[in-house]
């Protein structure tokens, strides 16, 4: 396999709306570029329809790492990124957020001194039993150029003593592809697929904290059921967690429902009809404040603040969800809102701008 100047390293959904208008934007500038999907998230519902929807190019390589432990995965990655690293020799290698993907490419990067940049650095939840938070740190800790999506990102890494020269306030390029989509979230489409009333409610629930303890599970079944008895909800479902979710009953509430996860568009389109979304991911909280849909957070602490100070999220608990959803519905959408610095749409030039002055 011959070089490229960019190496960009993706594993799961949540990195491909980032990876798109970075990858765009480099392309016009008349870069070599190459994609490499670790295959953290296999399915095809989980990965490979994002690649047709948002207009990407098929990976140069899949790596098929596949589920398994945090380590297992980890390491997989790694050795697949090793040998690919070390025949190619990029010019930097570009990783996205936090999953083990991001890990696993940074440090093999690191070791065979090719330059890191991690976009979406910098944001801390401050709470190591999350994984993610452990990959944050120590990606941002070994990278180069440090693509920070908010203010109080870049915050972060000067206080944890990383140079300022390194650091880059480029807006969100996951808001980039949102906005770029905006016209092509289709409410009446989804609505009409999936058998919709006009007012429902989505949720997303995947976090191990939420979903990884069998017996603790119950209690969230039953904070769900709860909000399902104002208002029907409809879930789709992550792999991580649902035998738990079922086996807790989930399901027997007439109300909820829970299909299958779904491309992009269909996801985006889903959330924009919604009265309401109850979710655990990060980057629903981003999706959100930008569409304008009240977005309740079921977790203590989120590592995007910026998305309650300047947008629609709030941290809820599972005791106090069923009154805050009650609460929501009874105001209705939000009136007046923020949006975040940046997130303009232009944040994938930007990081290409800064790309491009490493590698010329």
């Amino acid at each position: 396999m011959s070089a490229a100047a960019v190496l960009h390293v993706t594993g799961a959904r949540p990195n491909f709306p980032k990876a798109a208008p970075v990858i765009r934007a480099l392309h016009q500038q008349g870069f070599n570029q190459r994609l490499v999907h670790t295959g953290q998230h296999y399915d095809e519902r989980m990965s490979e329809v994002f690649f047709r929807q948002l207009d990407l190019p098929e990976p140069d390589i899949n790596l098929g790492v596949g589920s398994g432990s945090h380590a297992r995965q980890t390491a997989d990655a790694m050795t697949g990124l090793e040998a690919l690293m070390a025949e190619t020799r990029p010019g930097v290698t570009v990783v996205y957020g936090d999953v083990n993907s991001a890990l696993a490419a940074a440090l093999v990067s690191a070791k065979l001194g090719i330059p890191v940049a991690h976009v979406e650095a910098g944001l801390r939840s401050f709470d190591r039993t999350m994984p993610e938070e452990i990959n944050r740190i120590v990606v941002d800790h070994v990278s180069d150029l440090l693509f920070a999506t908010s203010h109080d990102a870049v915050a972060h890494l000067g206080n944890e003593g990383i140079a300022a020269e390194k650091i880059h306030l480029v807006g969100n390029p996951m808001i980039d592809t949102l906005l770029a989509n905006l016209d092509r979230f289709d409410v009446t489409a989804i609505r009409t697929a999936l058998a919709l009333p006009e007012n429902y409610l989505v949720a997303t629930l995947h976090r191990p904290a939420n979903v990884d303890d069998a017996a603790d599970v119950i209690g969230l079944v039953k904070a769900m059921h709860a909000v399902a008895d104002q208002i029907p909800v409809i879930l789709p479902l992550h792999p991580r967690g649902r035998r738990h979710l079922e086996d807790a009953g989930l399901l027997s509430h007439r109300a909820l429902r829970v299909v299958e996860p779904l491309g992009y568009l269909e996801f985006l389109s889903l959330v924009r009809g919604a009265v309401a979304v109850v979710t655990d991911s990060g980057g629903v909280q981003e999706e959100t404040t930008m569409l304008g849909i009240p977005c309740l957070t079921l977790r203590p602490n989120t590592e995007r603040p910026v998305t309650i100070t300047h947008g629609t999220n709030r941290l809820v608990t599972r005791a106090a969800l069923a009154d805050t959803v009650a609460s929501t519905i009874a105001a209705g959408p939000p009136t007046a809102r923020r949006t975040p610095p940046l997130w303009d749409g232009a944040a994938g030039e930007r990081i290409a701008d800064v790309l491009t002055e490493l590698l010329r």
